[in-house]
């Protein structure tokens, strides 16, 4: 919403300022926009998004020990 308000600004400087080709371009922004706002708008509310993010599983205790270890081996190899 604060996108839409910020073109319109925007256009109405523009406007102001007499940069017809300005207007355009932020016309055709405003417009692309508010068409997008309007398929957010209709989108179902519990529809979930697949962000492309795995789940990890969470480390059981002897992963644990064993990462610290690994660890330690590390820095004595320093």
């Amino acid at each position: 919403m604060e996108i839409r308000g910020n073109l319109l600004d925007r256009i109405a400087e523009a406007e102001k300022e007499g940069w017809l080709g300005e207007i355009e371009g932020l016309r055709v922004s405003l417009a692309g926009a508010e068409s997008r706002i309007d398929q957010i708008d209709s989108a179902p509310g519990s529809v979930a998004i697949n962000l492309g993010m795995s789940r990890k599983a969470p480390a059981h205790p002897a992963q644990k020990e064993g990462a610290g270890s690994l660890r330690q081996s590390r820095d004595d190899q320093q």
